[in-house]
C-alpha cells in the first residue's frame, strides 16, 4: 500500500484548471473538494501512523474518500 496522499491535481491532472475554476464558482463543489481534502489527510495520517486508528475506521475513511472522489469526478466531467 502506498502512503502517498491522493491529491486531486495528481489524480485528475487533465482537470487541474477546471478544479480551480469550479472551486471559485460553485460553492457545493468547493465544499466537496474541502471535504475530500479533510478525509484524504485523515487517511494519510492513519496510513502513516501519525494518528493511528482502528482498521475498520481506516477502511471507512478510504470508502468516504473514494465516494467523494467519484462525486468530484462526476461534477468535473458533467459539462466537460
Amino acid at each position: 500500500m502506498s502512503h502517498t496522499p491522493h491529491e486531486l491535481a495528481d489524480d485528475f491532472p487533465e482537470f487541474a484548471d477546471r478544479i480551480a475554476a469550479m472551486k471559485q464558482s460553485d460553492a457545493h463543489f468547493a465544499k466537496l473538494v474541502e471535504s475530500y481534502h479533510e478525509v484524504n489527510r485523515a487517511v494519510h495520517r492513519a496510513e502513516t501512523n501519525v494518528e493511528p486508528v482502528e482498521e475498520l475506521t481506516e477502511v471507512e475513511l478510504r470508502k468516504r474518500r473514494a465516494a467523494l472522489k467519484d462525486e468530484i469526478y462526476a461534477a468535473l466531467s458533467a459539462d466537460a
